[in-house]
């Protein structure tokens, strides 16, 4: 997992490499680098830590040159150090390569390459193809015909960029599973992962597809088929974003300012096309079963959504994470595969919709980014329109996702005569309020939930619970608490917490506890019950809930205005946002890009 940035330009591009890599930094990083070609030779420079850290150490900024390639890598093959960080580069030093994916076959090409004589200097999968493309221009003196016939060899996925002084004006580079775009600019050329590699600068974009590759130079592109080398004609694309939308807009952190942004994110999830609602709703009503497939967070907005179609049009749907679902046995032709992907690259999501279509299934998606992997395979794409989330951890895209999958429940109940006309009028002006309750929480509860945080800030444990669908946001609300704080956390079904987890409770773990509306009576008083079994085991509690409670149950609480049922567990899940970003940074933790962790999982 990493970013690729290229750029061919008529002036040195060093600096330029450096803004397009810290654009890049939200998909992960544990090192960067740059290669960059200068009179012939091609100079780099790398090291492990964030673009700013190494500019600081090695001064990556200092090569001069018009063309150049530069990297940030999330660590897959090989520890994380020096050696390992890209770009990588050919014994001769004569070809410098970045790379995106995992090369399976990498260790028999190494071992080939290594009896040819070959020395390499890292552990990476990614040093293979640079040697590989120099054995072959041994041969073929051509880089063209090198690269094609390397990328031939290579199993498993990829995107790449290379660069030589053998063709020195130019960018070569190419994708199979991995994304890759071309930015076209005024007199420069850009090679990126994404668009945010290289939306300061232009916002016409050309997209690669699997199998193909191009050429790049300041003022030129040629997009060709691997196999058989006939030109691709290809269409541009022009991308709506601006930089601007890309920057923190004066908040602290791209988390905090995409939980504000939530509200706009529902707004917009609730104006996406009721003709895509309304034509997948009739894939889900016509399929003889469908599953929802998603990986980490958007795993559990699909779990939020089976209660939801369970509560509205009486349909059970299993809910499977991506990593799981190829185990599960074979999918019928009558079936419908529908994945739920922030990024539209997410690997394990790919391969499971990819293992689906091998059995005959309908496939369906729900996605953030135009364009993507996800989005151009399957048989039905909605676009959520979230815009772009820079922060790794997913905050407003996954509550656009959530609301799109109570417009499909809603839609399908009444296409399958589970709700009235009337009754769906009255749902959907409930769904129009939620933006401007949520700017309410956000806006009045916001410095309440961080003096709460700051008192909790020590607290190695912590249990959320709920029932019903306040189940699954606890778990969505334990996971961003770990991803941003490190520190340990669980969602659970309050009903599930007498079978072995009472034993942990204690005084130093915490539990938190989400009560439904009190309309809501049964859910309510067994959730309050549970809430009691904590409390009389002498473990600290702290309430989100919508009314009156029991006298002294809480150790800390957060009181909602009422909402309606439908809307109702969103609150909790902005409250449970708030408290895990302002716990994270009571923790000073790196709330933006916690470690370990990337904003688009492009490897298994």
């Amino acid at each position: 997992m990493c970013g690729i940035s290229g750029i061919a330009g008529p002036e040195n591009i060093a600096r330029l490499l450096l803004s397009s890599i810290r654009n890049l930094e939200y998909r992960g990083y544990d090192s960067c680098g740059v290669a960059i070609l200068n009179n012939g030779l091609i100079e780099v420079r790398k090291e492990i830590g964030s673009v700013d850290e190494v500019e600081e150490r090695v001064g990556l900024s200092v090569p001069s040159g018009t063309v150049g390639i530069a990297h940030t890598r999330w660590a897959t093959h090989g520890g994380v150090s020096p050696a390992n960080a890209h770009p990588h580069l050919s014994c001769q030093r004569d070809f410098a390569v970045v790379h995106n994916g995992i090369i399976s076959n990498y260790r028999e090409l190494k071992e080939e390459l290594l009896r040819g004589g070959h020395r390499f200097s890292s552990e990476t999968d990614t040093e293979t193809i640079a040697h590989l493309i120099e054995a072959y221009y041994q041969q073929t003196q051509n880089v063209e015909d090198a690269l094609v016939k390397s990328l031939q060899r290579l199993e498993g996925s990829y995107a790449v960029a290379v660069i030589s002084p053998y063709e020195p004006g130019k960018i070569f580079c190419a994708r199979k599973e991995s994304p890759l775009i071309l930015g076209l600019g005024s007199d420069q050329n850009f090679v990126g992962s994404d668009f945010n590699a290289f939306i300061e600068y232009t916002k016409n974009a050309i997209i690669l597809e699997d199998g193909e590759y191009g050429i790049v130079t300041r003022d030129t592109y040629v997009i060709k088929k691997l196999n058989n080398g006939e030109v691709c004609p290809k269409s541009v694309s022009r991308i709506e974003w601006d930089i601007e939308t890309a920057k923190k807009g004066g908040y602290p952190h791209y988390m905090l300012k995409e939980i504000y942004e939530q509200p706009q994110a529902v707004i917009n999830a609730l104006q996406v096309d009721q003709e895509t609602i309304r034509k997948l709703a009739q894939w889900i009503s016509s399929a003889r079963q469908t599953y929802w497939v998603g990986a980490g967070t958007t795993h559990y907005v699909s779990l939020v959504g089976q209660y939801y179609f369970s509560a509205l049009a009486g349909r059970y749907f299993p809910c499977v994470s991506s990593d799981e679902f190829p185990y599960l046995g074979e999918v019928g032709e009558d079936s419908l595969v529908v994945a739920i992907s922030q990024s539209g690259e997410t690997f394990d999501t790919m391969n499971t919709l990819k293992y689906a279509k091998s059995w005959g299934a309908r496939t369906a998606a729900i996605v953030n980014v135009m364009g993507s992997s996800i989005a151009r395979t399957v048989d039905l794409c909605m676009m959520q329109g979230s815009g772009p989330e820079i922060c790794v951890v997913s905050t407003k895209a996954a509550f656009s996702q959530m609301i799109l999958l109570v417009r499909l429940a809603v839609e399908l109940a009444q296409l399958e005569g589970k709700i009235s006309s009337s009754e769906k009028a009255a749902l959907d002006t409930s769904l129009q309020a939620l933006p401007e309750a949520i700017r309410l929480i956000v806006n009045e509860k916001s410095g309440f939930i961080r003096n709460i945080a700051y008192r909790c800030r020590n607290i190695k444990n912590w249990l959320f619970l709920g029932r019903g669908v306040y189940y699954p946001i606890s778990l969505e609300v334990a996971l961003k608490m770990k991803e941003v704080t490190y520190l340990h956390a669980e969602g659970m079904a309050a009903g599930f917490l007498k079978h072995g987890t009472l034993a942990l409770i204690d005084p130093d773990f915490y539990t938190v506890v989400m009560l439904p509306p009190q309309e809501e009576k049964e859910l309510y008083s067994l959730t309050l019950g549970n809430a009691e079994e904590v409390k009389a085991r002498s473990g600290p509690v702290i309430g989100i809930h919508f009314g009156e409670t029991p006298e002294r149950l809480f150790d800390e609480e957060v009181r909602l205005s009422p909402l309606p049922k439908i809307t109702a567990p969103f609150a909790h899940l902005v409250v449970g946002q708030l408290l895990s970003y302002f716990t994270a940074t009571a923790l000073q933790r790196s709330v933006d890009k916690p470690r370990s962790l990337a904003k688009s999982v492009t490897v298994a």
